[in-house]
């Protein structure tokens, strides 16, 4: 498996990386399309939306249909609130062990989401992120969300990095190609909400299947 060389800091994404939001993301659409009587998607379909800024989800859904942004983005805040329920979301396997040990190698850990600071903070919170992770960069942190590289070029500048002593850790391609826009290094997980196919055509430097195996790359 790849090595990678001087890496100080990780930037992770947070939805399918660090915890299994899959399901109660995928029902909060589904009821918000139900609720705006919007014409019906797959679960496969909004599957693919996961990454994206609220308000950019049903310009890709609906693109013949860019009025209903606005309401999409409110009615899917209210259906989240209903259905995110205590203990909805847990950690994958093995990624509080993993974040602790490499924090205890000395690496520096960093958060790059979509999520609204609203929802991501008090995840951070109940699952005992927040004093483990030093760096948080949510949706209204950036004017360009994912896959642009501001994200990342943001955190760079916060700890006063360079590109190359980043990795990039996410499950979709609009996370590897946000960290290849900022020519820092991209790793893949295949267990989230992407495809290993996705992320292999976008540039992943590597992919893993178990949150632990970043242990094995630096």
């Amino acid at each position: 498996m790849k090595k990678f060389q001087g890496i100080k800091l990780l930037v992770l994404d947070f939805d399918g990386t660090l915890a299994d939001t899959l399901q109660v993301i995928l029902d909060s659409m589904q009821s918000t399309l139900r609720v705006l009587n919007l014409p019906a998607r797959s679960d496969a379909q909004c599957k693919a939306m996961i990454g994206l800024r609220l308000t950019e989800i049903p310009l890709h859904l609906f693109p013949d249909m860019p009025e209903v942004a606005p309401a999409y983005a409110d009615t899917y805040r209210e259906e989240f609130a209903k259905l995110n329920k205590a203990g909805a979301v847990p950690l994958f396997p093995n990624v509080m062990e993993t974040l602790h040990a490499l924090a205890d190698r000395g690496y520096m850990l960093s958060i790059a989401s979509s999520r609204a600071h609203e929802t991501l903070d008090k995840y951070l919170r109940d699952l005992h992120l927040e004093d483990i992770v030093t760096y948080v960069v949510a949706a209204e942190d950036v004017s360009h969300a994912k896959p642009d590289p501001e994200p990342v070029l943001k955190t760079l500048e916060h700890f006063n990095l360079q590109p190359q002593e980043v990795l990039v850790v996410g499950d979709t391609d609009f996370d590897i190609l946000m960290g290849l826009r900022a020519n820092s290094y991209t790793c893949g997980v295949t267990y989230g909400n992407g495809s290993r196919e996705s992320m292999l055509e976008a540039g992943a430097h590597v992919l893993i299947d178990d949150f632990s195996q970043l242990l094995d790359l630096l």
